[in-house]
């Protein structure tokens, strides 16, 4: 819908607002592809609220440790080597 819009500065400050929102949403679910993927949870294993919570807790902390050890030697973004 965006790119049938007339150049103007409503299509410039969309395009904005758009990206932005694109980029938090990128933040956000970055974690969850990580422990989906990498740590292959799918579904909930346990009855409890508080296992499963406590599980959680335990793989994002580990998916941070992940993210952090990809970036480790990074500097604004360019490895250092």
């Amino acid at each position: 819908a965006i790119k049938k819009l007339e150049d103007s500065p409503m299509k410039t400050l969309l395009l904005v607002i758009e990206k932005t929102k694109a980029s938090i949403r990128a933040k956000v679910e970055h974690p969850f592809h990580v422990i989906k993927n990498l740590f292959g949870y799918r579904k909930v294993r346990y009855k409890g609220l508080a296992k499963n919570q406590a599980q959680l807790f335990t793989l994002f902390a580990l998916g941070n440790l992940v993210l952090a050890g990809r970036c480790q030697g990074c500097v604004d973004g360019v490895s250092v080597s």
